[in-house]
């Protein structure tokens, strides 16, 4: 393993970005999206002609803010719209029948971060005369539903910039679009905020425009007189935000209400009109994503019995497991085996559920070339849900294992690998601001992870309300510093180490110091 300096840091770091860093003056027009013009046109006509419009969401965190996004722009301009968030229990994923028959009096429906596999849908709307505008960023089938307008820069001849955006990046150039028709004096940034938390938990590539979208949103987090995100700042007892904040703290929060409820909590907590409405509809989201982790223990215990270990694609499926948690289950199953791994519920005569990839493995892909077998599916590279009748499940586990087994090897290695050796001499203010130059970190821009090996332990011990958490003072080369690893099972014993790490600010009591975030300690 190669020992590294900071110079070779840098080097690595900047290799990720061959087109430069972008700022917000790159980012591209909205009418370069195709149909954005024509869907912006009929929204401008329903409010000038006073019409019903409704506003269809997702209940995943995308979702979410992407409705939020449409809610706060017609509360902008003073026009009344219904905002449907389809409940994943009562109405399943994305614009149905079901909803269509809710909102059957209205005049437009606008579908966000879903609605390109909608095809039966559109055509209700189609017989029952309603207009439909479809935004979404899922990879589109081989037939197109039949809509007014599609907004999704992965539809073939679109000319769009950068395809790998989110759903609610989608809705944010929608509302830019109608800026423009209308005439609007608005300012795109305030937005930001929450469009960040999106991009971020839909695990869009940190790169091209994502980036400084990213990066202006944190900002932002830092400042913003949103209700709810002041009272997010009011929790976490942050003034700087990263990505993994809103990663591994915010977004799991919000996605709890979808996965064990309704959705609509998220959504009134991200629209929250004052600070204690906000702190209201947090305490709701809390109490769920304390029931969503512990069924999540359950789903996943229940899955490491049902895995073999010499599986390429692993699909595991269970009578009564929530279908809320499944995808999350199933990202800890990738990551636990580093393969793909699908994870599914029965519900009536189908299997339903969710699958995580990783590295270069195109999930979507596998299901693409496994359609035979499915009753549905859609999705991208690395997420996707699907349905599975009963008696196809076997059929389906043996023929997508048999495609996973003829990838390469490499296709299974995960991008965030360890960068190589760094000795502690090398860890200073200096590196620091050299890592945060490449910030924010993610997908397709991992966290820089280093190893260090033969590294003295001074200190350690159990941390934590659960006592789950491992502080440690370490020592090496001559220097000393503090590092945690978080979710680690049982206290320390050795007295040297060898570790991999990523090297972070850290302020408390505003005072900084140099943190080590450990993410394995090698046995």
């Amino acid at each position: 393993m190669k020992r590294l300096t900071k110079e070779d840091v840098r080097k690595i770091l900047a290799q990720r970005f061959s087109e430069g860093f972008l700022s917000l003056r790159d980012i591209p027009r909205p009418d370069t999206l195709k149909d954005l013009q024509k869907a912006a046109k009929r929204i401008a006509q329903a409010i000038n002609e006073r019409q019903n419009i409704v506003v269809v969401g997702d209940y995943d965190v995308d979702g979410v803010v992407s409705t939020t996004l449409m809610k706060e722009f017609f509360a902008a301009i003073d026009y009344p719209v219904r905002t449907i968030i389809p409940n994943r229990f009562k109405h399943g994923y994305g614009l149905s029948k079901s909803i269509i028959e809710e909102v059957r009096d209205t005049d437009l429906i606008i579908t966000v971060d879903n609605g390109i596999s909608a095809i039966e849908a559109a055509q209700y709307c189609k017989e029952l005369g309603i207009d439909l505008i479809i935004t979404d960023h899922h990879t589109p089938g081989e037939t197109l539903p039949e809509a007014y307008a599609i907004v999704n820069p992965k539809q073939s001849a679109c000319d769009f910039a950068f395809s790998e955006i989110c759903g609610a990046q989608v809705a944010w150039f929608l509302i830019g679009g109608l800026k423009a028709q209308l005439g609007l004096e608005l300012d795109m940034k305030r937005f930001l905020d929450i469009l960040a938390i999106a991009i971020i938990a839909d695990i869009m590539p940190l790169r091209h425009i994502n980036r400084p979208l990213v990066q202006a949103g944190l900002k932002m987090f830092e400042r913003s007189e949103r209700p709810a995100v002041k009272f997010l700042r009011s929790v976490l007892k942050k003034h700087a935000f990263s990505s993994e904040d809103l990663a591994f703290t915010v977004a799991p929060v919000i996605n709890s209400a979808g996965r064990m409820d309704d959705a609509k909590i998220a959504l009134d907590f991200l629209s929250a009109e004052d600070f204690f409405s906000a702190s209201v509809y947090y305490a709701r989201l809390l109490a769920l994503n304390s029931q969503r982790k512990a069924e999540e223990r359950r789903v996943y215990n229940e899955c490491l019995q049902q895995v073999r270990g010499d599986e390429h694609c692993i699909v595991v499926a269970g009578e009564d497991w929530n279908e809320g948690v499944v995808g999350i289950v199933a990202s800890r199953v990738m990551d636990r085996f580093k393969k793909p791994a699908i994870v599914l519920t029965k519900k009536g005569e189908l299997y339903k559920g969710s699958g995580r990839s990783l590295g270069e493995v195109d999930l979507f892909g596998l299901l693409q070339d496994s359609a035979h077998l499915l009753e549905r599916f859609g999705g991208h590279k690395k997420a996707a849900g699907l349905a599975v009748r009963g008696d196809n499940l076997a059929a389906f586990r043996s023929h997508i294992d048999a495609l996973a087994a003829k990838l390469p090897k490499e296709a299974f290695i995960d991008a965030s690998k360890v960068l190589g050796e760094l000795p502690f001499s090398e860890i200073d203010w200096e590196l620091i601001d050299i890592l945060e130059a490449y910030a924010p970190y993610g997908e397709s821009n991992p966290m820089p992870r280093f190893a260090a090996l033969d590294v003295e332990v001074l200190e350690a011990r159990m941390v934590g309300e659960s006592a789950n958490h491992l502080l440690m003072t370490l020592r090496k080369d001559g220097r000393i510093f503090k590092a945690i690893k978080f979710k680690h099972e049982k206290p320390l014993k050795k007295e040297r180490i060898d570790l991999v790490f990523s090297p972070a600010r850290n302020i408390f009591n505003n005072n900084q110091y140099i943190q080590l975030f450990v993410t394995q300690i090698m046995e």
